[in-house]
């Protein structure tokens, strides 16, 4: 069976740095940062004061008068993914129920949604008065819960918390019939949906695809583990901006966040057909899983990330010297950069130094099971205007990352971009973007 070939043709995206994929473009090619004192709870007691939060919005814009009750149901990952999936379809052409149910043209039972999404955290406000009715002599008494603790929890309030909420609130408000699946593969899990929708177009089972992820991490259940855990940085919180230094030889730790990026895929002949605008081609997608016995770190030699890029690169039929620009994970981890920079080193070999490479945490910070769609989406655009942004807070390479770090913007006819992440569960992911000719 031939495989069709499988295109982009709708970006949305909300980030910290724009509240739509343009907006985050020109905020990235002009070096702003994202990330400033968290002001979503008070973060006083914790050893990072610091996050990529997303500017003030309002869910109900982006829906129907008829959905906007579900609005109560939503957990801040749903609405995050909501928005971009709006502005995905409307810049596709595509018109959904959820955008005029006058207008449709797009069949419901061929449109397919593939969202990754993370450990959704639930609001402490709503808890809190349920813990406290379950205290007996100042400790949770898990028999008090159960009989008069649960009862101050609101019955539907597991449904704002499921990771598949975020496809299924966009399938609903928009009508998609066909395939759905939710990843929650963690930082991979967005571009490993983006792959297997590719997948579902192509051997023909959807003409036309929803893909992306969307999480919150400024929630302060999230960022306590990662305070713990040692991941996020605590030296930089009066200075937000020089914070996240991916690659640098400062990098004292990850800055978290918010957002989301969806992407609309497509089969090219039913694009062509409809006259539809093409942003991109996907090329090739490669992923693996190589876990760490050490679990909070990747592991040193970045084995797993070879992999998937050498699958991308095998899939697209390409050979590292043909890309243009690398888009990494990039946490400003000083042990996980330096070890993925070891697995991108191995997988390109002596292309590594001529090969741009663009990280972008430093300014978006790391938005987990968003960030590799949000990446994916600033590929897009990297080549569709022919120019890679200068990398920030990269002043010095740390020892032993030989990565061709882009200090400078440049301006370049941009054929193939590697966009990769990778999870501290080992599983890694890896898509080759091309531009598109016909």
């Amino acid at each position: 069976m031939s495989s069709a070939r499988v295109v982009i043709t709708g970006l949305g995206s909300i980030s910290p740095v724009g509240n739509t994929s343009v907006e985050m473009w020109e905020s990235l090619c002009a070096g702003k940062c994202g990330i400033d004192k968290i002001t979503a709870f008070d973060p006083s007691g914790f050893s990072c004061k610091i996050a990529g939060e997303v500017d003030e919005f309002k869910v109900q814009k982006y829906l129907p008068k008829s959905e906007r009750k579900a609005v109560k149901m939503m957990s801040r990952d749903i609405k995050l993914s909501v928005v971009a999936a709006d502005e995905a379809l409307r810049s596709s052409g595509l018109v959904t129920k959820g955008i005029d149910a006058e207008n449709i043209n797009v069949e419901p039972s061929r449109m397919a949604i593939n969202f990754g999404a993370g450990l959704i955290s639930c609001d402490l406000e709503e808890l809190a008065p349920a813990v406290a009715a379950s205290v007996s002599e100042g400790k949770f008494d898990v028999r008090k819960w159960g009989k008069e603790g649960v009862e101050l929890v609101t019955p539907l309030w597991l449904l704002k918390y499921l990771p598949n909420m975020l496809a299924c609130h966009v399938g609903i408000i928009h009508d998609i019939e066909g395939p759905s699946n939710t990843i929650t593969c963690a930082e991979a899990a967005a571009q490993l949906a983006i792959g297997e929708a590719s997948q579902i177009i192509a051997r023909g089972d959807a003409d036309v695809a929803l893909a992306g992820g969307a999480e919150a991490k400024v929630n302060p259940l999230i960022m306590i583990r990662q305070c713990l855990l040692g991941r996020a940085t605590s030296e930089n919180n009066a200075e937000p901006e020089s914070a996240c230094r991916p690659y640098d030889a400062d990098a004292k730790g990850a800055v978290f966040g918010e957002g989301a990026g969806v992407v609309v895929l497509e089969n090219l002949e039913k694009a062509t057909e409809r006259g539809a605008k093409i942003y991109a081609e996907v090329a090739g997608i490669g992923q693996s899983n190589s876990i760490n016995s050490a679990y909070e770190h990747l592991e040193a030699d970045g084995k797993g990330v070879q992999i998937a890029i050498e699958k991308a690169l095998a899939d697209a039929e390409i050979v590292a010297a043909d890309l243009d620009l690398i888009i990494p994970h990039g946490t400003g981890i000083a042990a996980d950069d330096l070890a993925e920079s070891r697995g991108i080193e191995a997988a390109l070999g002596g292309a590594v130094s001529d090969v741009a490479v663009w990280p972008t945490k430093s300014m978006l910070s790391n938005t987990g099971a968003a960030c590799g769609a949000i990446d994916v989406v600033a590929a897009v655009f990297a080549i569709t205007e022919g120019k890679i942004p200068a990398a920030k807070n990269c002043d010095k390479k740390a020892e032993g990352c030989n990565l061709n770090i882009v200090t400078e913007e440049i301006k370049k006819e941009i054929r193939y971009v590697l966009c990769c992440s990778y999870t501290y569960g080992g599983q890694t992911a890896a898509i080759v973007l091309k531009r598109f000719e016909d």
